[in-house]
């Protein structure tokens, strides 16, 4: 269910020991993996340190760009949920004293908005 849900546009958790193999490059030595969600291609993953996201780009996904954004720098985030003619649900997330947001993230599933939601409040909030 977690590749399917994927494939539809749904973020499907990810095995955590597969993401810091495949991150070991950008992590730091001391860093760990908390969890991580998949959307087809791209990766969201919560660190002990930061956020990181993986768009992989170009119809091979070969190039790649790592955005690492530190949870002191995360200033606040907001959860849209979907409607009956807005069928997507977003996560935008802000950025110190920005006015837009710095990262939007549209999902096809409450679900995983959700459950992602959950992740960044508990790693912001500590």
């Amino acid at each position: 269910m977690g590749l399917l849900s994927g494939l539809i546009g749904n973020a499907a958790q990810t095995d955590t020991a597969k993401v810091e193999a495949q991150l070991d490059a950008i992590l730091l030595p001391t860093e760990q993996v908390l969890s991580a969600f998949s959307l087809i291609r791209d990766l969201i993953v919560f660190t002990d340190k930061r956020l990181i996201l993986v768009d992989r780009q170009g119809m091979t996904g070969k190039k790649t760009s790592y955005k690492s954004i530190p949870y002191r720098a995360i200033s606040r985030f907001e959860v849209e949920t979907s409607g009956h003619f807005d069928l997507d649900a977003e996560l935008k997330i802000w950025i110190s004293s920005s006015i837009e947001p710095a990262e939007i993230l549209q999902f096809k599933s409450d679900k995983s908005v959700v459950a992602i939601q959950q992740a960044l409040a508990a790693a912001v909030l500590k």
